[in-house]
């Protein structure tokens, strides 16, 4: 790593201001899962430099932390974690803590083809000369305590934007606030949500890999202020039966240098009805085109496929529409005064038990081969398809796979997403998502929530 002593001094800084002692080395494995090994303040120059070891077997690993047999993941090889010190963030919910977010890189330096924050670096590469600019929208649930089986204790349960809501958990939230401020996140917007003990806290948008590692942070600080409190936060996208599903809606948009006048957001046209440029259109074509295969990146789990059903806001609908809830690709209208610069695309077919390099990576990829092929979406969906007869849906194409089972085979059938993915992470992840299938279905359904609202 070039720069390491310069690298490390800022760190330093950082580490001696807030009285750090032990700094993290995360990454976020296939499943989602934020993983990591720690080194003590005394050790972290020479660790910055050489890394820590990993054994290749953790990247595949499954749901219940047992690997699966996919030649290149056994017992024999190792990576390095090397951590980027742009990342690094003293842990408001653990004193004394530091981390910084990590490349996984192979012996010799060159990056590891199942390193997810290398997939998504290599998106932005073939993106070219367009800056992706992206934020994640998560959505949570507070317990008052830790979920049992059968039994989620949600801290309240306040109506959709309901004054109390914000009232009944204003000191867990202001303190969570404070926390991510502290480490120079920046909050924009925040709100109790449409199901019992939902909240959502959306950061402000900035360039695509900076997104996706605050979308870490977030996640990281959200859960662990929770549990320095008593309380218990979890991202699940559905924490039990009859829950509203947490949602992680992607937004997108690409910007780029135009002589003279600076960066311009090349997915905005004042022109157009919607305001979309013919690339943002061919963008969404792409995302549509790949969409089923793209939800075994973006809604990747089992447990996913309880929140994206029809009628749940989850964009369970293969469609693209202005302020379109239901469909899996909504063009959020202009907000006045900053029209252009306002312009994007959201996702909302995501949610957080992705990791969110791969499924960021990937929705770049798929919108890349729609503006590289020139991909015509067709028209917006301008209605709710749930008022449209199965026949009418059908014709417009809306249908999308309603388990992990079926994404995972619309993934394999989609040759484009199959070769991006490259032909490591081709192999193992569809494995480990056939291992965490078989898993959940040995368990009770009591049991199968009850392990994705602790793991998320």
């Amino acid at each position: 790593m070039s720069g390491t002593g310069d690298a490390y001094r800022q760190v330093l800084q950082k580490i001696d201001a807030h009285g750090v002692e032990l700094i993290r080395f995360l990454w976020v494995d296939h499943n989602g899962i934020v993983r990591g090994k720690a080194v003590t303040r005394r050790y972290l120059e020479s660790r910055m430099a050489s890394g820590i070891g990993l054994a290749k077997s953790r990247q595949a690993a499954g749901l219940m932390d047992i690997g699966v047999p996919v030649p290149g993941f056994d017992a024999v090889g190792e990576v390095r974690l090397v951590p980027d010190p742009e990342t690094f963030v003293a842990l408001p919910h653990a004193p004394g803590s530091g981390a910084m977010l990590c490349d996984l890189v192979q012996l010799d330096d060159e990056p590891w083809d199942a390193c997810p924050r290398t997939f998504l670096k290599s998106a932005l590469a073939a993106a070219g000369k367009r800056e992706v600019v992206a934020s994640f929208e998560p959505e949570f649930t507070l317990c008052g305590t830790r979920p049992e089986p059968g039994a989620l204790h949600v801290l309240d349960d306040s109506l959709c934007f309901d004054n109390t809501g914000f009232d009944a958990a204003n000191d867990y939230v202001i303190q969570l606030l404070r926390g991510l401020q502290g480490q120079g996140i920046d909050v924009e917007v925040y709100h109790p949500e449409f199901g019992a003990g939902q909240h959502e806290m959306t950061l402000r948008h900035g360039p695509a890999l900076r997104a996706a590692d605050l979308s870490v942070w977030q996640k990281v600080i959200t859960r662990g202020m929770a549990s320095s409190m008593g309380l218990w936060a979890t991202f699940a996208p559905t924490p039990a039966p009859g829950f509203r599903g947490n949602g992680n809606h992607l937004h997108l948009s690409m910007w780029q240098d135009r002589t003279g006048r600076g960066k311009e957001n090349v997915f905005a046209d004042g022109a157009d009805a919607l305001g979309l440029s013919e690339t943002a259109y061919h963008f969404i074509g792409g995302v549509l085109r790949h969409l089923p295969g793209l939800l075994a990146l973006t809604c990747p789990s089992v447990n996913s496929y309880e929140r994206l059903r029809p009628g749940m806001w989850s964009g369970a609908h293969a469609g693209y529409g202005q302020d379109n809830r239901e469909a899996a690709v909504r063009i959020p209208s202009r907000l006045r005064g900053a029209a252009a610069a306002s312009t994007n695309v959201e996702l909302k077919a995501v949610d957080s038990t992705a990791n969110p390099y791969l499924a960021m990576g990937a929705v770049i990829y798929a919108g890349m081969d729609g503006i590289n092929h020139r991909i015509d979406p067709g028209p917006q969906l301008a209605e709710d398809p749930n008022g449209l007869s199965d026949a009418e849906r059908d014709r417009l194409g809306l249908g999308l796979p309603r388990s992990l089972e079926e994404s995972l085979e619309a993934l394999r059938r989609d040759d484009y997403l199959m070769d991006v993915l490259g032909p490591l992470r081709r192999q193992v992840y569809p494995a480990i998502k056939e291992a965490d299938i078989r898993a959940v279905k040995e368990m009770g359904d009591d049991l199968a929530f009850l392990t994705y609202t602790t793991r998320y």
